[in-house]
């Protein structure tokens, strides 16, 4: 397993060598090691169909690292950040995470996230480093054109959760600084 940084200060990609035989395939997803600094304090899973899209999320108060691995199918991961003083603050960072190529991120406190699931089943295991903290949830619009990203499916399945996210960019500026 190896770590790459990004120019995202802080949001790293791990990669792990997906061993398969005809048994099936061994994989190391996390190693507490590469993250001596980071503290998960709990871990949760989600299943998403194909097209189904969740996010962009954040918590206003308790902010939350999360590192990102797909157990099985592949998604198109997105992360904006919204660090009030990083270089890259508005940016987008994108990767496609699956089972097959090994891939997680770690995304830092102080992002939006969200995925679009491409395959016809999708499992995503998350270690957070704050617990949810529901009251204090809001989302920035998935399709914000000041934002612009470039998902692989224009007409995503949203939950109502989602539909409801009317938060853009500009208006996250506004409200939180």
């Amino acid at each position: 397993m190896n770590i790459k940084k990004t120019k995202f200060k802080n949001l790293l990609i791990t990669n792990s060598i997906v061993h398969k035989d005809r048994r099936g395939t061994f994989r190391e997803v996390f190693k507490n090691n590469l993250f001596k600094k980071i503290k998960f304090v709990f871990n949760c899973t989600s299943t998403s169909k194909k097209n189904v899209l969740r996010g962009l999320h954040l918590q206003t108060k308790y902010p939350q690292g999360k590192y990102v691995t797909v157990l099985k199918g592949e998604i198109y991961d997105v992360a904006l950040d919204l660090r009030k003083k990083s270089k890259t603050f508005g940016k987008v960072f994108a990767i496609n995470l699956s089972d097959k190529n090994g891939n997680s991120i770690y995304i830092p406190e102080g992002f939006a996230h969200g995925f679009i699931g491409l395959k016809k089943e999708n499992i995503i295991s998350y270690n957070c480093t704050q617990y949810r903290s529901k009251n204090n949830e809001i989302g920035i619009l998935w399709n914000d054109k000041d934002v612009n990203i470039k998902w692989p499916i224009k007409k995503p399945i949203l939950s109502r959760k989602d539909l409801n996210n009317n938060l853009s960019l500009k208006n996250y500026i506004k409200k939180y600084g």
